[in-house]
This record gives structure tokens, sequence and C-alpha cells, in this order.
């Protein structure tokens, strides 16, 4: 026992114990790649199976230590070239690593890599492990050889394989699972590979590279690749601090293709191969449908100043007149005033009725009226609409005001765009130099025309053209205001009764141009 109290003994069993670990890395890398081939329910078993079989042909090798070391005479002469036994061996193991990180790379680059395919087809169980066993027979000769070189005392190199053949089991699962989560990792492996095939090919070749500048790359590369998960999952903690929705509808417009008309005009030159995408229409269907959620009735509904009403004060001639020139087919009917509301009758009805000689009052019996609060989102307001089979649905304030109204029409409008009766002007006009926008538009489609994001805040009160330049204003601007927004030019063109009713919007032009 007084071997043991040897303590160069020691530093030689727990060197030879980090050194086996540090060498047998590569090797349990390559074997998690080779065992994801296989079905899931066998990849812990052939993990175990290879690795105590490695190991029992480590404990082979080094039995026959003696014999390995002999291996340095010549066996072969080509030339000027000699190759020992140790050379060949290490000559074929190193083009066996390059061909094989070869071929895994070539699938993984090209995207036809057969792991968990829908098919089924797996490699056979058999095979992996044969192909773990060579492998370990490559990696083991270097380390085994290694061993040697450092330590005379066979127990000492037996003990260090066996403890750190154990360290590599227990960490197999963790590490397999983990390079097999992350694609990049595999790739990284997979180089090491290519790398240390390389250095085996020169070694067999006499050209001999020190494993400490191997060791120093494959180190860096680690790190690097260390840096570059961390930043990967800080992003992903970042994205998860947004709500779900606006994830999904950030992902969805991005996979639309979807930018900020800068980014367009910027990325043009260089993306006129591209693929096309969504044309610009769908992308604003399903931008306008992704928005419903986060829109107020306030958004889409149709203003008070707009809305076409009767009132029972009104001659039967001036009620057909109104009718006869108005294309809605459904009108509030009132006492005097909006707010007073008695009812909402179809035209159909009115005209009928007014025929037969009933009076406004009369046919607004019975019709009453649907309302909702201002503050109900489009989405709740929906199943109100469906409810009310085709009636019109009023929006009032928390005063009892009447804000406004909404059909489906107005919903549609707010996915689709727009569409203009007969005699109604369009919300927004295209100029030579911009735009010409009615105050009363409504900022979610605002930003879909001008092809950019950041006008509509969720916090902010107003949902129109108006609104923003009131709030902005802190007043009415008068006619001629001008507002800079980024790269955006609001100019007020008309005042229409204590309201904005027509704003010019034009791109600002750079002093470098």
């Amino acid at each position: 026992m007084e071997f043991l109290m040897d303590p160069s003994l020691w530093v030689g069993l727990l060197t030879l114990i980090v050194l086996e670990i540090v060498l047998g890395i590569d090797n349990l890398v390559f074997i998690a790649i080779l065992v994801k081939k296989l079905p899931p329910h066998q990849r812990d078993k052939a993990r175990i199976i290879g690795l105590s079989l490695a190991l029992i042909m480590r404990l082979g090798l080094l039995s026959v230590v003696s014999w390995l070391v002999t291996l340095t005479a010549p066996v072969l002469t080509w030339g000027s070239l000699s190759f020992s036994g140790r050379d060949l061996i290490l000559l074929g193991g190193g083009l066996f690593l390059i061909f094989k990180a070869t071929t895994e790379l070539h699938e993984r680059l090209e995207g036809s890599t057969h792991e968990d395919s829908a098919s089924g087809v797996y490699a056979g169980f058999g095979v992996v492990i044969a192909q773990i066993l060579v492998l370990d027979a490559v990696f083991s000769l270097d380390s085994i050889i290694t061993a040697v070189g450092m330590v005379d005392n066979l127990a000492v190199m037996m003990t260090a394989v066996i403890i750190a053949m154990v360290v590599m089991l227990a960490a197999s699962k963790s590490l397999t699972d983990f390079v097999n989560a992350h694609p990049t990792v595999v790739v990284l492996c997979l180089s090491f590979l290519l790398m240390i095939g390389f250095s085996l090919v020169a070694e067999a070749f006499g050209y001999h590279i020190p494993k400490g500048y191997l060791y120093a790359a494959i180190g860096f590369s680690i790190l690097i690749e260390f840096l570059n998960q961390l930043a990967k999952r800080n992003v992903t903690k970042e994205a998860a601090r947004l709500p779900l929705r606006e994830r999904t509808t950030m992902a969805i417009f991005n996979l639309m293709g979807g930018k900020l008309a800068a980014e367009e005009h910027t990325e043009h030159s260089s993306n006129t191969n591209q693929e096309p995408g969504f044309a610009e229409e769908e992308r604003n269907m399903i931008s306008g449908v992704l928005s419903l959620a986060e829109r107020s009735t306030r958004t889409i509904m149709t203003p008070r100043s707009e809305i076409a009403w009767l009132d029972i004060g009104d001659s039967r001639e001036e009620v057909l007149a109104e009718l006869m020139a108005s294309s809605h087919s459904q009108f509030p009917v009132c006492d005097g005033e909006l707010d007073t509301l008695l009812g909402v009758v179809r035209a159909k009805d009115l005209m009928a009725g007014l025929k037969e000689g009933k009076t406004l009052a009369e046919l607004a019996e019975g019709n009453d009226s649907i309302i909702v609060p201002d503050s109900i989102s489009v989405i709740r307001l929906l199943n109100v609409l469906r409810e009310a089979r085709g009636n019109l649905v009023l929006v009032n304030d928390e005063f009892g005001t009447i804000q406004g109204l909404v059909t489906p029409h107005d919903v549609l409008e707010a996915i689709v765009g727009e569409f203009l009766d007969e005699d109604e002007d369009p919300e927004v006009v295209v100029e030579e130099q911009g735009w010409l926008v009615k105050g009363s538009t409504d900022l979610h489609y605002l930003e879909q025309v001008l092809s950019r994001r950041g006008l509509v805040d969720p916090d902010d009160d107003y949902a129109t053209l108006a609104g923003m330049l009131l709030a902005w204003s802190g007043q009415l601007p008068i006619e001629g205001a001008i507002f800079v927004y980024e790269d955006l030019r609001f100019e007020v063109v008309e005042i229409d009764e204590f309201r904005i009713a027509q704003v010019r919007i034009s791109p600002l032009v750079s002093a470098s141009s």
C-alpha cells in the first residue's frame, strides 16, 4: 500500500482523469449525434451500451499497452515516407472522421437531414452501436497513447479511464439533450471533429500538431457559441415580456413581409430577386384582422356628425325627401335632437308607413335601438352585431350622449378598407407630393395607407387624425398650422365648424437631397 502514499501517483491520476474527460468530450459529442438517428425509445439504451462497450475496449487496449508502444516501428515505406502501425491507425481514423463529419455537415447545411422524419425511418440499432465502437477505437488510441506517455502504472491508467467513463456516462444524457436541442451546436461539434480528423491525418504523415492548439481553438469556439446562446436566450426572454397577441401580430406581420416605408425603400435594391410575398391589399387585410382585438368601437364607428337621422317634427315631404336622397337602409328616429332617440326604423318600412299615413312616432314604436358603450372592443361588438340581425348599433358615452353608430359594413371596412358611396369622397386622396386626408380618418387605416407604424397608441384617448393633431396642439389649430412627426409633415388645410376637416401629409425632404 506504500505506492498509494506517492504524491506523484495521485497527481498523475488526477491529471489523467481530467485529460481522459477532455479527450472523451469529442467522442461523447459524436455519440450524441449518432444516437439521434435511432427511435427516441432506443437512444438512451444505445448511448449506455455504446459507452459501456467503449469502456471495455479502452481497458482492453490498456491491457496490451506494451504492444501499443511498439506500434511506432515503420511497417510501410513509400518513397521518403514511412508509416508505423500507429500512423496507419491514425490515418484511417482521421479519414473516417473527415468523411463522417463532412457527410453530416452536408445533410444539415442542405436541409436534407433524415432525423425524426415523417416516414419514421431510423438507422439500425446495431449499425449505430458499431459506429460508436469504431469512433471510440479512434479516439481511444489517441487518449491511451497519451496515458502511456504520462504514467507508467497500468492500474493508475485503468482507474483514470474508468472514472472518466463514469463521468461521461453521467453527463451523456444532459449533453445529448443539449446538443440535439441546439442545431448550431451540432454544426460546431461536427466542425470540431473535422478539425480533429485533419490533425490525425497530419500526425500520421509526421506533422505533429500540439494538442494545446486544438484545445485552444475548441475552447474559443465554445466560448463564442456560449455567448451566442446567451444572447438568443436574452432575446427570447425579452420577447416573452410582450403580450402574446402583440408577439403573434408582429410574427405574422414579419412573415407577410411587412416593412416600414423607409425600410422598403432601402432594401428594394438588395431584394430584387426575392420571391414575392403577400400583396399590399392582403397584408392590410390580415393586419386589419389582427388589430381588431386592440381597437375600441370609437375607431370604426360612424361619428355623430355624420349620422343621418329623422326628426318627428319634420313634415312628411321633408322626410320623404331625406329618404330619397340618402342611400342608408336604416334611420334613427328622434324627437328634436339625436339624443332623444325613439327607435331605429328601416327605410322600406318608413316609405311604406308614410304612404299609409302613419307618423314617424308611430313607426318608431316597437323598434327599440341597440346601444353599446364607446369603450367596448370591436371583438365584443361583433357578438352584439351578430345578435342584432342586421340592425345598426348606436354608441354612447358614459353621460348617455350618442357618439356614433356601427353596422357590419363598418367592421368590414376596418378589415379591407373603405367602400365609397356614389356621393362620398375618399378618406385619403393620393397627391403628387403626399396625401390629402380627412380629419375624421381612423389612425389604423392611416397607418396602412402610409405604410408605417407608431401613430396608434392604445394609451391615447383619440382615434382619428383630427384627435391626434388636437392632442399635439392642445387646442384647435388654425388653418395652415404645421406639425412634424418623425419624417412626416402634417399641415391643417381646412377647419370646418370647429373641427379639423382636411389635413395634408407629406414626407419631409432631407437637407442632403
